[in-house]
């Protein structure tokens, strides 16, 4: 998959907290740092996000984005 995005993180999913609509996805990226992500229930279920995935974290501008392979 190719994508414009520049700044793509490696790291571990550690909390999946859902709610009405949305659901913050923190990521481990390493080194005592924790991304927080913002994104749809729907996203979560597509991707079956859970504790212990590895995800990668895609920032660009204000957005992060998460993708699992």
């Amino acid at each position: 998959m190719k994508l414009s995005t520049r700044n793509i993180i490696h790291g571990k999913v550690v909390e999946v907290k859902e709610g009405a609509v949305a659901a913050k996805v923190k990521v481990d990226i390493g080194g005592g740092n924790i991304i927080t992500s913002t994104i749809t229930v729907d996203a979560v279920r597509d991707l079956t996000l859970k504790v212990g995935d590895e995800v990668y974290a895609l920032v660009k501008a204000s957005s992060v984005m998460i993708m699992k392979e």
